[in-house]
């Protein structure tokens, strides 16, 4: 361990370790390192920064009131980032979001130059993503961006498999069919 400043620059494990027995500038400094990307990651759930902020801030709650259950098998980062979608999608729930549902009926599904996507930037392919109906930006995330399986889905989200996938279906065509308009 080594002192920067007013912070320490701890391990991973030293880090978790440290939040397990309450130490404020372990939880700090595990915040200060994870916070960014949980925010994007909820806000890939909600679409909406502010509710991003509320959500990543519940979800460290949660991760430092859970963390003594982190068993150290595996990576730590793909444990707390369960507990971050899991708050993005009890959000979603309580809020009735993934209720809606889109009349959304034969989206085309055209054909695109393997071209097309490398020339969009990160920025604009999260952009169109929040463009998707909740429903099937919620599916989108949880299967194509966290590597959830369709069954796991159903499970989370209460519903059929089958709606799973066809829910991934029908947002890849909708985005498919947004890349393709911005280029026309």
């Amino acid at each position: 361990m080594r002192r920067i400043g007013n912070t320490y620059d701890l391990t991973e494990s030293q880090l978790i370790d440290g939040c397990i027995r309450g130490d404020r500038r372990a939880q700090r400094q595990l915040y200060d390192l994870y916070a960014k990307r949980m925010t994007a990651l909820c806000m890939r759930y909600c679409g909406d920064y502010e509710v991003a902020l509320d959500l990543m801030h519940d979800g460290f709650i949660k991760l430092f009131t859970r963390i003594e259950s982190y068993s150290g098998q595996g990576v730590f980062e793909a444990w707390m980032r369960k507990i971050f979608v899991n708050t993005s999608l009890e959000y979603l729930r309580k809020n009735d979001a993934l209720r809606e549902s889109s009349d959304i009926e034969d989206v085309q599904i055209m054909a695109q130059e393997p071209s097309t996507i490398e020339q969009l930037s990160a920025d604009e392919i999260m952009r169109l993503i929040q463009e998707l109906p909740v429903g099937f930006r919620t599916v989108f995330n949880l299967y194509a961006i966290e590597g959830y399986s369709h069954a796991e889905i159903a499970n989370l989200l209460q519903i059929n498999e089958s709606s799973s996938r066809s829910q991934f279906s029908r947002a890849r065509a909708i985005l498919r069919t947004k890349i393709i308009d911005l280029y026309k």
